[in-house]
């Protein structure tokens, strides 16, 4: 039997009130392609992060060629053939793409410079490998999260890795650039490359695994050869028990235009309009390409980019929103795609980011009523099934998805009017994806207004009572309930009219 390229043995790792990972396994052959699963906080980056060299193991032993090692830092990572796709981008936003590719191990010239000519010759294969339309200059902060994301990937690329870590590398891609990576996946392994693949979208799970290992609370929970990973197989494996009804049917009654957006516009699109109607009540789920403008709008209706000619009404009664708080202040809060750098303080507790946004409820006479806060943050641990020790641990030390939740919890704790969700499920679990998709349904039942932006079709065709379809900086299409189907929303993603769309508004 041929050696294995990695084995993990025994690996444990505990952090401050948690067992991360008890005793765990892992084995991956040459150019096998390993999908790893698991619920949000069941080990699966952590056991990662060791491999990585971003965390040390309490116990167990590595495994590279049939030799063990010791990984004691990234750089030692590195130089055993391994590359990490972290979910979390570690990009530097003012460095161009080919300056992000070769940061670290930039070629020198004869003077002992940076050959820069040399760096940016270098990345444009990678980049065209992709099917990145941009140029090797371009500075990383002009790109979209998804572009940032192809950028990562060329650069574990670059590196001639023997063994590439994807942690849920599709979460920011649209179905096209998803298709694209999987087809690279397959490639990569044809020509003997290891990928350990790590994802909650079990659809990309058939398509590119050869075996599946799952973890459950830090342990090995089992694994399956790819002949044998039904979605109900793995499902049962990841949680321990049977989930049914993963989308809540939608109920209530609705009341048409209740809030109405007028002419909103973003600095990504700025010639462009958008303008909609959303029905108290309903989830009107807003789908398109990547550089569609779906983020952006959400951050003019909330007040982060500048609309000069927007008007917004609630209710019937329009609303002066130049400023997040304004926002705020009539009930209308927006959840970012991006969590750490705009969701979240992660230094801070999770008590101190669920009351953030509402301090005042919190205060009298200048003093925080703790106990009060710990009150409320607790019971948004306990509706959306947060995995942390406490309320008083860091949200750093969570993992992405119950960071996710923490977002989410902020905002719930304070009953909004109107609820845009940006991605509300990236990086989270099959089993609190349903939990998800309950309380938002709970929200618009009791009369909120539910905005839900998703590059994931299987989520936007499924959760939502109607879907706004935008292109190039505009809304090219409604699509009611009986019309939700992929193919309509695609055509409409492109830019072309179809019968079945609806106007945006009346």
């Amino acid at each position: 039997m041929a050696t294995p390229l990695l084995e993990m043995r025994g690996i444990s790792k505990g952090f401050p009130g948690v067992i991360a990972l008890d005793n765990v396994s892992l084995t991956i052959g040459r150019g096998e392609v390993v999908a790893l699963c698991g619920e949000n906080g069941a080990g699966k980056s952590t056991l990662m992060k060791i491999l990585g060299g971003v965390h040390q193991p309490d116990a167990g032993e590595i495994l590279i060629d049939g030799r063990p090692v010791k990984i004691h830092g990234v750089t030692d990572s590195m130089s055993h053939g391994i590359a990490f796709i972290h979910q979390e981008l570690n990009v530097l936003g003012n460095l161009d793409v080919a300056a992000n590719v070769f940061l670290g191990r930039e070629p020198r010239n004869g003077f002992g410079l940076i050959d820069s000519k040399k760096i940016h010759a270098d990345t444009a294969p990678f980049i065209q490998r992709l099917g990145l339309n941009i140029s090797t200059r371009t500075r990383l902060d002009r790109l979209s999260i998804a572009q940032q994301q192809l950028v990562e990937i060329a650069k574990a690329l670059s590196l001639n890795s023997k063994l590439i870590i994807m942690d849920e590398p599709t979460s920011s891609l649209t179905l096209t650039e998803t298709n694209r990576l999987l087809e690279l996946v397959c490639e990569l392994s044809g020509q003997g490359v290891s990928i350990a693949y790590i994802s909650h979208r079990l659809g990309e799970i058939d398509t590119c695994a050869d075996r599946v290992v799952v973890l459950r609370d830090g342990k090995n929970a089992g694994e399956l050869a790819h002949a044998e990973a039904s979605h109900d197989r793995l499902v049962n494996l990841m949680v321990g028990r049977e989930i049914k009804n993963f989308y809540v049917a939608p109920k209530g009654s609705k009341t048409p235009g209740y809030f109405k957006v007028r002419n909103a516009s973003s600095s990504l699109h700025p010639g462009k309009k958008v303008s909609f109607d959303a029905a108290r009540g309903e989830i009107l789920g807003f789908a398109g390409l990547v550089g569609a403008g779906r983020s952006e709008m959400a951050k003019a209706i909330s007040g982060l980019e500048d609309s000069p000619q927007q008007e917004i009404f609630l209710d019937g009664r329009l609303l002066a929103i130049t400023r997040p708080r304004h926002a705020i202040d009539h009930g209308i809060y927006l959840a970012p795609e991006n969590r750490r750098a705009e969701g979240l303080v992660v230094e801070l507790t999770v008590r101190e980011n669920v009351s953030l946004p509402s301090l005042e409820k919190f205060s009298r006479f200048g003093l925080i009523n703790r106990r009060h806060e710990r009150q409320i943050a607790a019971g948004q641990v306990a509706a959306l099934k947060i995995k942390t020790p406490t309320t008083e641990a860091r949200v750093l030390n969570l993992s992405g998805g119950n960071q996710q939740k923490v977002v989410l919890g902020k905002w719930l704790a304070m009953a909004p009017k109107v609820m845009i969700l940006d991605e509300p499920t990236r990086g989270i679990d099959v089993g609190a994806k349903a939990e998800i998709y309950r309380l938002m349904r709970e929200l618009a039942d009791g009369g909120a207004v539910i905005l839900m932006i998703s590059s994931d079709m299987e989520e936007i065709l499924n959760v939502s009572d109607r879907i706004a379809v935008m292109h190039e900086g505009e809304i090219s299409g409604v699509l009611e309930r009986a019309d939700c189907r992929e193919e309509n929303v695609m055509q409409l993603a492109v830019g072309k009219t179809i019968p079945a769309a609806k106007p945006a508004f009346n």
